[in-house]
């Protein structure tokens, strides 16, 4: 496992797309995740305090999730027990007008596979955001329906939206959200760490 994991930290395919984006950047791959890991958190991509920091999550978005998931900072960055595996490693940049830049594909096709078999022990998978809703459920419709179909995948994966500040006004459109799949979802975490 560390192998993989220092094969990702290594890893610098998409330094010439990096460096041609607006903010010039090399590549960072944040590897976050041990083989005894019980929960996989799947994300999009880090963003820049990510990038800098090395941490996944380490920002807004990130507490956040931590709130909705009923987590302290200690247990979310719990290697030993909770897996980050964003669908793509490294910060993808912003474009000229400064909007986050998707995560490239060649990062999940390179490494998800490898990193899938190497967490033979996770019973809980969040899919944060479009991109891993795509790849792991074969989501094709609006992100509002899959996360709104989530007890068709319950108990061992739950499809949220991203926790970004951008997702405000989709949080207040969409109470059921925070007043039903929320709850569940954090007697679901509690339960798969012993809680």
């Amino acid at each position: 496992m560390p192998g993989l994991a220092a094969q990702i930290t290594a890893c610098r395919l998409c330094a010439g797309a990096y460096a041609a984006t607006a903010t010039a950047h090399a590549p960072r791959p944040v590897a976050w995740f041990a083989p005894s890991a019980v929960i996989r958190i799947i994300g999009q991509a880090p963003g820049k305090r990510v990038h800098d920091s090395g941490r996944p999550f380490d920002d807004a978005s990130g507490d956040r999730l931590r709130d909705w998931l009923g987590l302290t900072r200690a247990t979310f960055y719990d290697r030993a027990r909770i897996a980050i595996t964003p669908m793509a490693f490294c910060f993808p940049g912003y474009d000229a007008r400064g909007a986050d830049l998707p995560p490239p594909r060649r990062c999940a096709e390179t490494w998800h596979d490898a990193v899938d078999q190497a967490l033979p022990n996770v019973r809980l998978t969040l899919l944060v955001g479009a991109y891993a809703q795509r790849r792991y459920l074969g989501a094709r419709g609006a992100l509002t329906e899959t996360v709104r179909a989530w007890r068709d995948h319950a108990p061992a994966t739950f499809p949220l939206p991203h926790p970004s500040w951008r997702n405000t006004g989709w949080l207040n459109k969409h109470p059921w959200f925070e007043a039903e799949l929320l709850p569940v979802l954090r007697s679901r975490i509690a339960t798969t760490l012993g809680g």
